[in-house]
């Protein structure tokens, strides 16, 4: 009991002398230094918001600014061509109406040329402001020609996007449809549009994260929840609960440094920085089911997080004396959480999975059951937690020696249990029983290269600088004066434990019917790709299109996304990969009689023609959001455009996204190659499609993360692994056979 005793500040008893008052130092002490953290963090956003304010210049530039003005005053030289002394006839005489005191001639000129320095100081800013906006609106510099594209330029990539899907006489019917819309309803919505891009940031992120994400109402989990996993070949511990300790405290420190703003920024191709304010949101952040439409709670600052294990939920406070708990002690509190041998109480063990089914069911649950008493009190410790934790039971990992092991690695990752994840947090941090990792991640908020940044830093800092005791503990003392962990207590009554048995069986469907495949491809990478002088990304993207040809027999609508992080608020554009220059590669590929120079050559002019594609979309010149734009102020002004429904209904029967590497640097692969990520991946987002994504490891290893669903009987995920290992083996069977000739 002597931990409760320390909870509480001060007690109190009524005697017939008067009243007995005890105060606790202990608590005392840790409210002051909870307090002085409290300050120096608003000192420090204090300070960021006028270092940001006055961006480009710094506040020592004002003061520059005033010397230099006084000294050409003194030199008796007027830099002002008059202006000083029209502010000095301006001032009052006198320091206010009520005062006898009279300002000198010598303090008003003072005073002027304070003035006269803050608005030149000013002014200048704001035109620095202006040209360095200007400069990094110019994105010419990605590819040789580049100018600003018109609405009908975007219309014709659609067509010429479609037309390797169509034949002559779907095509000529789609082109009328096009050029109707072209005619008759696209001035009016163009316009609208343009009026919203004057007024909003950013004119596509809004409604794409609200109509997307948010209006959503089917399942998050596997539909849109992502994940990341660990490291493939190392575990630092196998000690389950200083795996979590390490790593959470350096997810502390991430945090920390993001809220200080000493991230340094992201630059496109290491030259033009790009929007961090996804960034703002990886924290303290939840996903808020709605009957209608959910939104996404941010809150500045959380001290908490909350744990799962085996069906109970704890409460982990984060801080310590003013301060972040060290690595071991939370430690220590992860292994009382996992020493802990209570029982779930009744409906906690399965309650998660209500994050997991459908999202109006949860609405409606949260209103009814969640909005009173205990169950209030603990669903607000988990929407407010920093983030959220699972200990899970399980092991997981990739282990070469397991038939596998990937595949249920990636499945655990994606979807667990069903229940034992909270999908609405912004993430869900995952420590197995043999000390390996992994994150799920909700999507509204941001896009995977947001929480990959975090990861490789997270990672990094774990194995680099924090590190373990050859016991596989973490490093430092160990603080057995902690306060205990929190069980949280719920009183879920029976109606409710039928909707949280009916949403896990939803969920339950959807996860058993993921196909997942993860596929190490080690023959070469991205070090002899870019010795063929070819983009490895577009060389991927091509071997993707003749696999989808050789598993299906046709080409499909492929997606991949590209950032537009360049702009404002940007987040993604679609990069339409299956072009006339690609299918005239893979057609090539499968005709016999073509030899291997034509096919070289037709390789070539697609990865060009992807190249520029992908270039498009990153400045802002794609098409797909664009045209998703104007649908949604369709539907605002009623109006009816076949032309619209038809693009918006298009299935993306293959769906990729390349998962970026080594955005921090922080450690050297080529000194270290053991330590690199496994990347991660995504559900199939159509039902008779794949969903592909894929990490370039280093120089010599591709991971491909290979998502579709055995309920179609056209998709097999282990097979599509396969073709695409063989596609990548006959383009680079194309390069060789071409330096043979060269020699």
């Amino acid at each position: 009991m002597a931990e409760a005793h320390q909870a509480v500040g001060f007690q109190f008893t009524v005697t017939p002398d008067g009243i007995d008052l005890h105060l606790s130092r202990e608590v005392l002490k840790h409210i002051y230094l909870s307090g002085v953290t409290s300050w120096i963090k608003r000192a420090i956003r204090f300070k960021n918001g006028i270092l940001t304010g006055v961006y480009p210049a710094s506040p020592s530039s004002w003061l520059i600014a005033v010397i230099a003005i006084m000294s050409t005053m003194y030199a008796r030289i007027d830099p002002s061509l008059g202006m000083i002394d029209t502010i000095k006839r301006t001032l009052p005489v006198r320091f206010s109406p009520l005062s006898s005191d009279y300002m000198t001639v010598q303090t008003q000129t003072v005073l002027s040329a304070i003035l006269f320095a803050t608005g030149l100081w000013l002014s200048l800013i704001l035109m620095l402001r202006y040209i360095l906006k200007a400069l990094l609106s110019y994105h010419a510099w990605i590819f040789e020609s580049h100018g600003k594209m018109s609405f009908c330029t975007k219309l014709w990539l659609y067509l010429e996007s479609v037309r390797p899907l169509l034949d002559d006489e779907q095509y000529n019917q789609m082109e009328v449809v096009a050029n109707d819309f072209k005619r008759d309803e696209a001035p009016k919505l163009q316009k609208y549009l343009i009026l919203k891009s004057w007024w909003a940031t950013n004119y596509v992120s809004d409604w794409w994260e609200e109509y997307i994400y948010l209006r959503g109402r089917s399942p998050i989990m596997v539909n849109s929840n992502f994940y990341a996993m660990d490291l493939l070949y190392v575990i630092p511990t196998h000690r389950q609960a200083a795996r979590a300790g390490n790593v959470v405290h350096a997810m502390l420190q991430y945090r920390r440094k993001l809220e200080r703003g000493e991230h340094a920024p992201l630059r496109a191709l290491g030259v033009v920085p790009m929007c961090s304010y996804q960034m703002e949101r990886m924290f303290n952040t939840t996903r808020i089911p709605g009957i209608e439409t959910d939104f996404v709670q941010h809150l500045s600052d959380r001290k908490h997080l909350v744990v799962y294990h085996k069906g109970r939920f704890f409460k982990v406070w984060l801080y310590y004396g003013g301060r972040h708990l060290w690595p071991s002690e939370l430690e220590t509190q992860f292994q009382r959480i996992l020493d802990d041998t209570t029982e779930p109480q009744p409906g906690e063990l399965k309650l998660a999975a209500l994050t997991a089914g459908n999202r109006v069911p949860w609405a409606r649950s949260r209103l009814k059951y969640f909005s009173q008493g205990v169950n209030k009190a603990s669903l607000e410790a988990i929407e407010t937690s920093a983030f959220f934790l699972t200990l899970d039971d399980e092991a997981h990992g990739y282990d070469p020696d397991k038939l596998r092991s990937l595949d249920l690695y990636a499945k655990s990752l994606l979807h667990g249990k069903c229940y034992d994840r909270w999908f609405d947090k912004s993430f869900t941090l995952i420590a197995y029983k043999n000390g390996k990792l992994g994150v799920n991640a909700e999507h509204s908020w941001a896009d995977a290269p947001i929480v990959g940044h975090m990861w490789e830093y997270v990672l990094a800092t774990d194995c680099f600088h924090l590190g373990y005791t050859e016991e596989g503990h973490c490093k430092g003392d160990i603080n057995k004066g902690l306060p205990p962990t929190a069980k949280l207590q719920w009183d879920i009554p029976l109606e409710c434990q039928e909707v949280i048995e009916d949403s896990y069986m939803v969920a339950k469907e959807i996860a058993d019917d993921v196909d997942f495949h993860g596929c190490l491809f080690d023959e070469f990478g991205k070090g002899l790709i870019k010795k063929s002088r070819t983009s490895p990304d577009a060389f991927i993207q091509l071997a993707l299109q003749l696999a989808q040809f050789r598993d299906k027999g046709e080409f499909c609508l492929t997606y991949e996304a590209s950032m537009t992080r360049m702009f404002r608020e940007g987040r993604t554009e679609t990069v339409r990969s299956c072009t006339i220059e690609s299918t005239a590669f893979v057609r090539a590929m499968q005709d016999k009689n073509t030899k291997s120079a034509q096919r070289l050559d037709l390789f070539r002019k697609a990865a060009d023609k992807h190249q520029n594609m992908y270039r498009l979309a990153m400045t802002g010149s794609g098409i797909d959001r664009h045209l998703f734009c104007l649908y949604i102020m369709s539907k605002y002004l009623n109006i009816d455009s076949p032309f619209l429904k038809q693009v918006l209904s298009e299935p993306w029967r293959l769906s990729t996204s390349q998962t970026p590497q080594q955005q921090l640097n922080m450690v050297d692969i080529n000194k270290f190659p053991r330590y690199v990520g496994a990347g991660g991946g995504f559900g199939p987002v159509a039902d008779d499609g794949y969903g592909v994504s894929y990490i370039i490891v280093g120089e010599n290893l591709i991971t491909f993360h290979i998502s579709s669903k055995f309920s179609s009987p056209e998709t097999d995920s282990y097979r599509f692994g396969q073709n695409i290992r063989q596609a990548m083996l006959d383009i680079r069977a194309l390069f060789d056979q071409n330096d043979k000739k060269e020699m």
